[in-house]
């Protein structure tokens, strides 16, 4: 029997989001559409599904928690603090049938769906993109850094449907994409580099969050290291190794604090900042709170 277990880059590719669910007891509620739908086992007392998953595109996304990704992000979340070897360990274990070799050669003959910009528009184009963006409270730093990004899939089948989202490019030209009801990534995952203060940076899980402290600090001249990934950890860390200053803004959470608790392992003088947001789970939490609480005429 071969043992050898799949890598991350096999695990995206290869495994079914829907089938781990099904092997740790977990299956849709009835409902058409392109998502399944189930009851969140991220979020304790769910009753409304409010966990979908778009299996033609191999990503989750949570509306309880606001968070999602591919199959890799999903075990991060599902079994909080573990380490990133052993989350991989645990979805090969949930996954006995596969074996390496036999499922890359299948993979030959199967044609992946593929993701095909089409257009790429200023934000403020598209209404429900900036509502969207308005919900979250980062509209006015949003028509900065994102662009709208039109785009389509086209499946196995050759079928192709259309899709929009905002976006937000990485390091490798591709684009983080997000709206009401999607998360994910179109082309290579990266992290995403700003350049400015040559001494100084702050870092980020993820592109709301840095949008958020912007909200809060227009004028600071930190350069800018976003994640895009929790699995970018050490992506993130070597980028960091160039500054003397590093102010660390990761989630509130199991998986943020082991995150930040390597970050600052590997780089001791680095400053865990998300104090700042304390009683919420990360940046984008505290201020679209603070921001609905505030007098219309304040805001």
């Amino acid at each position: 029997m071969n043992t050898k277990l799949l890598n991350a880059r096999e695990l995206k590719e290869q495994c079914s989001i829907v089938e781990l669910l099904s092997r740790l007891g977990y299956e849709p509620v009835p409902r058409r559409g392109r998502e399944k739908m189930y009851i969140s086992m991220l979020c304790d007392g769910d009753t409304n599904p409010s966990f979908a998953v778009n299996e033609e595109l191999g990503v989750w996304f949570d509306h309880g928690t606001g968070k999602g990704g591919n199959i890799i992000d999903f075990g991060l979340a599902y079994w909080k603090g573990e380490e990133f070897n052993e989350v991989i360990r645990k979805l090969q274990g949930a996954h006995p049938n596969v074996n390496p070799a036999k499922r890359l050669n299948a993979t030959k003959h199967k044609k992946i769906s593929v993701y095909v910009v089409t257009e790429v528009k200023p934000i403020g184009t598209h209404v429900a993109i900036s509502n969207y963006l308005k919900s979250r409270c980062v509209f006015d730093e949003a028509k900065r850094y994102l662009r709208e990004i039109y785009y389509y899939v086209e499946d196995e089948k050759n079928g192709k449907r259309n899709y929009f989202a905002a976006g937000w490019q990485n390091e490798r030209s591709g684009w983080e994409v997000r709206n009401k009801i999607f998360k994910g990534c179109i082309g290579h995952k990266d992290i995403t580099f700003i350049k400015d203060n040559p001494k100084k940076v702050a870092v980020f899980e993820g592109f709301f969050d840095y949008l958020s402290w912007r909200h809060e600090n227009p004028f600071a001249d930190h350069s800018i290291i976003v994640l895009n990934t929790i699995t970018m950890l050490t992506r993130g860390i070597e980028r960091a190794k160039a500054f003397s200053t590093i102010d660390v803004y990761f989630d509130r959470d199991k998986q943020g604090f082991l995150a930040v608790k390597e970050f600052i392992k590997q780089l001791p003088y680095a400053t865990d900042r998300s104090i700042i947001y304390d009683g919420f789970n990360d940046y984008n939490d505290k201020i679209t709170v603070a921001t609905k609480a505030a007098p219309e005429n304040t805001r």
